[in-house]
């Protein structure tokens, strides 16, 4: 088969069949979204259960989310963290956290979850520490800000997830004037950098196209 995006979201169909299945909460989320004509930037469904696994491998009981959209991911770390476990997440428009609200309420996990509308830049200023996982899916200009509360927010030990760092490739140049890919290219350079990160990064293909995530341990 060639390398297409139109095969690379075909492998991810199928994995999405055989690891994720058919799941009315998630679909009714995702369905949500759409009647609301948010755009399709939410988590693909095989990275939604990454997610899930990585809270559940960790043992993370209080998660911080930073980009909730529609609530998609949100369920999925809810559900990961158990009934005593909790997850802050933070969404800049209210519409979207409406949105959200109600979607996550309806999949049965809304006591886990807390919605802090605001941007992250003036969100998490106020939030107390203490998280063991860390999702970071929001504007990617303030990647340094967002990591920077990551690993002032977290512990030793504390798992960090940043996504949407491929760019279509576009992370190798040096000359880009594109706002996403200066501050992808910032936040990359910033997990490598800083001591309090250990990290490293996948780029990958699938029904997001061309794109990536950063891994990272806080030290």
């Amino acid at each position: 088969m060639e390398p297409t995006p139109a095969a690379w979201a075909a492998a991810d169909a199928h994995l999405a069949d055989l690891f994720v299945g058919d799941d009315p909460a998630l679909d009714s989320a995702l369905a949500a979204q759409r009647a609301a004509g948010l755009p399709e930037i939410e988590v693909a469904p095989v990275a939604g259960k990454l997610l899930n696994l990585l809270v559940r491998m960790s043992g993370a009981r209080r998660v911080l989310e930073i980009g909730t959209l529609g609530g998609y991911s949100t369920i999925w770390l809810a559900r990961a963290v158990g009934d005593q476990g909790r997850v802050v997440t933070i969404e800049a428009e209210p519409a979207n956290a409406a949105i959200a609200r109600a979607s996550i309420d309806a999949a049965g996990v809304g006591a886990r979850v807390e919605i802090r509308v605001g941007r992250g830049a003036d969100v998490l200023p106020t939030l107390v520490g203490g998280f063991d996982l860390v999702f970071i899916d929001a504007d990617k200009e303030s990647n340094t800000v967002y990591l920077d509360w990551a690993a002032r927010l977290g512990h030793p030990g504390t798992v960090v997830v940043l996504d949407n760092v491929g760019r279509e490739g576009e992370i190798v140049r040096e000359d880009s004037d594109d706002p996403k890919v200066i501050g992808t290219r910032a936040g990359l350079r910033m997990l490598a950098d800083d001591p309090r990160f250990d990290a490293t990064a996948l780029q990958t293909v699938g029904a997001k196209g061309w794109d990536g995530v950063a891994l990272a341990l806080v030290v």
